[in-house]
């Protein structure tokens, strides 16, 4: 253990007076008298250099000096009578016996001599010091210390003092120095430390002005003040650090600003790493939006700006929060592209820092427009040509009857698609990728179909069910093919107008659609149709949750559930029923749980993820987003089955297939399984519905 003392001198005294008494009251004189010299005893032990010795005895008038250890002799008394020798101690004396000179010869103490060595700080300055300046300590029997500590536990061993003595010490203040008290200690293995009464004021910097402001990120900024020199590094609000400096000195600071600076007070950390926090804010420039040009502007196309500071911007987000990229540029200009889905409005421009400007004036977009449609007199499946202007952000094409689709190619100035089974008469409607829509002023005539032609059929169905397939001309089919190259071979009524057939047992479940085949070998293609049931479970290694052994770890609602009437096979599964609005967490694990990605690694082109699920009632909005977050980013695939109308919408278990390059963070797709190191499961977010479904054997499977 260690000894902490504030050395009082009256305890000395009091301590050298307890030990003087015990020593006289231990004291035996015989009452008869001879020429014999005797010590009987002496004291007191221990005692201070300096201080008075005592030997109490018979004879001791006769002494002729006293040696100390190492051998200190002492023939000059203080006083000397028969019964008591008085002597000064010396500063050479150390701990041991004394021997008492006599002409009989030589008296030795049984016991050995103690000297007391009471180290004490009685002063040092300067009171409040700057690190790396010299700080002077006073005292006594400061030549015994070997080490001294500042605050922070800061030691400064004896081989680095400036200057030491018996009565004073100098010392460099450490760097990283703390204001506190001072502790000097003796070294030894349970040393004595000895407290200053008083605390060192260890000098910190101090800020007075900072300029420019507002100021640039990028660029120098200016801090004026005292001590400034010990700053080792400053923390920018937003959390940026900089530890190199354009220049320092005691009275400036300048450093160049880094670009996610943000408004705030500055931290200047010293080499103690205590914070000084200033009281002056630095505020960020921000850019200045003159114009943009071409407005209207061209989804997908590009837009010129025009201002002051714009190479402060990091990201700009057009109407209907799309973000564009930027394609670089200058202080003065920037070019940007207009994502596809973009609306109109004004442009938010963002910079590092998180300030926002927002553009004086709303960009209006190019929308595409009609000149003819050809021809106008068409059957369903038939193809027409749309002629016009800015048609290659033409994303869909709506007829009368409800009906739409997709073209089947675009330029700029034309476009084709097919017209779906089930169009009436009349104009059509371009839909451009932002959703914005033009109608054509022509219309179009649907001419009665001369060849086989679908327009009714379920949306759903399963193995086993007959189902009634509706049209024209129906009669010269042949051939019914089921996914993938399954033919039917029961049917029941076979019309003009009708075909009904039975779904063989090993079609493939999802969603995928019919092959018609007339006795001509003509195809016709039916709407989509969704085969409900699920796939088997192909390697039991690729789940990661079954509800049963893999659980989750976490979730905000639902959970393992067990209903005869609902479960695939006996076993668990997940179950939410739920009015969910934004995010809602479902089931979740981390830390690479049961998660069999790292044996699938970069092979993820080979590779689906599939997952059982049954929606027992009608989902209205929102997204199913499954994530795959690890080392090398965050990964988001959002199932959105209600877009689509019907095939989700069912009251029977089916397998949904994911492509596991279609997990992506931002615009970049997951390339190796094994970085998922961290969350994976899934949430409802971006939207509001009331969610009553369940979830099982959520999996990877090669393909």
């Amino acid at each position: 253990m260690s000894y902490i003392f504030k050395i009082k001198p009256f305890w000395f005294l009091f301590a050298g007076l307890l030990a003087a008494g015990i020593l006289f009251d231990a004291c035996k004189k015989d009452d008869e008298t001879s020429d014999r010299i005797q010590l009987f005893s002496f004291g007191p032990s221990p005692v201070l250099r300096g201080g008075e010795l005592r030997f109490i005895g018979e004879n001791l008038d006769k002494v002729t000096a006293i040696v100390l250890s190492d051998n200190v002799e002492v023939n000059s008394f203080v006083s000397k009578s028969p019964e008591l020798i008085l002597i000064t101690v010396p500063d050479a004396a150390v701990n041991g016996k004394v021997t008492l000179k006599t002409p009989q010869g030589d008296i030795v103490t049984k016991t050995p001599l103690t000297i007391s060595e009471p180290i004490r700080i009685t002063s040092f300055s300067p009171a409040k010091a700057r690190p790396g300046s010299t700080l002077t300590i006073q005292g006594t029997y400061l030549n015994l210390v070997k080490e001294v500590i500042f605050t922070n536990k800061k030691t400064v061993g004896d081989t680095a003092f400036v200057s030491q003595s018996q009565t004073k010490i100098e010392v460099k203040v450490p760097d990283d120095a703390q204001s506190g008290i001072i502790v000097v200690s003796n070294g030894a293995a349970d040393p004595i430390l000895v407290e200053s009464d008083s605390m060192l004021q260890v000098t910190l910097p101090a800020v007075s002005q900072i300029s420019p402001t507002p100021v640039k990120a990028g660029s120098d900024l200016t801090i004026e003040g005292a001590d400034l020199d010990l700053v080792k590094e400053i923390v920018f609000s937003g959390g940026s650090k900089v530890g190199s400096f354009t220049s320092i000195e005691p009275g400036k600071i300048v450093v160049s600003v880094p670009a996610d600076a943000k408004d705030g007070s500055l931290k200047l950390i010293v080499a103690s790493l205590l914070e000084v926090v200033t009281t002056q804010q630095v505020e960020m420039k921000v850019p200045a939006i003159a114009g943009m040009a071409p407005n209207p502007a061209k989804t997908g196309g590009a837009v010129a700006v025009t201002g002051q500071d714009l190479d402060l911007i990091t990201k700009v987000t057009f109407g209907g929060g799309k973000d564009g990229q930027l394609q670089g540029g200058s202080a003065t200009e920037i070019t940007v592209n207009v994502p596809a889905d973009a609306t109109e409005g004004p442009v938010i421009f963002t910079t590092a820092a998180g300030k926002t400007v927002t553009s004086g004036t709303a960009l209006s977009l190019v929308k595409p427009s009609i000149t003819s449609i050809s021809p106008t007199d068409v059957q369903f499946t038939k193809e027409i040509t749309i002629a016009g202007n800015d048609l290659d952000i033409v994303a869909n094409v709506k007829f009368s009857g409800g009906t739409e689709a997709a073209p089947t190619s675009a330029s700029l100035t034309e476009i084709k698609v097919n017209v779906p089974v089930g169009t009436g008469s009349g104009a059509i409607t371009l839909v451009a990728n932002n959703g914005d829509e033009v109608t054509s002023a022509q219309l179009l005539n649907i001419l009665p179909s001369t060849s086989a032609t679908i327009t009714d059929m379920p949306a759903t169905a399963q193995p086993g069910e007959m189902i009634n397939i509706v049209g024209v001309n129906l009669g010269e089919i042949t051939e019914v093919i089921f996914p993938v190259d399954i033919p039917a071979t029961m049917f029941g009524i076979k019309t003009n107008e009708l075909i009904q057939v039975i779904i063989p047992a090993n079609a493939k479940t999802g969603v995928g659609t019919l092959k018609l085949i007339t006795s001509t070998g003509e195809i016709i293609t039916s709407p989509p149709i969704n085969i409900l049931g699920v796939d088997p479970v192909v390697d039991p290694s690729l789940v990661f949750f079954d509800f049963d052994n893999l659980g989750l770890w976490w979730g905000d609602t639902g959970g393992p559930e067990n209903d005869p009437a609902l479960s695939l096979d006996g076993t668990n599964y997940y179950r939410v029923n739920k009015d969910c609005n934004g995010w809602t967490g479902f089931f979740w694990r981390n830390g690479q749980n049961n998660f069999p990605g790292p044996a699938i690694g970069t092979n993820v082109a080979d590779y689906v993820m599939k997952f059982d699920v049954n929606v027992l009632e009608p989902i209205s909005g929102g997204e199913f987003a499954w994530r795959l977050k690890g080392s090398s980013g965050d990964f988001w695939y959002r199932w959105k089955p209600w877009e689509t109308a019907g095939p989700y919408q069912t009251n029977g278990w089916i397998t949904i297939t994911v492509q596991v390059t279609d997990f992506y963070d931002g615009a970049n797709p997951i390339a190796d399984l094994s970085t998922i190191t961290e969350d994976f499961g899934v949430a409802f977010n971006a939207g509001a519905s009331h969610v009553n479904a369940c979830i099982d054997n959520v999996r990877f499977e090669h393909k």
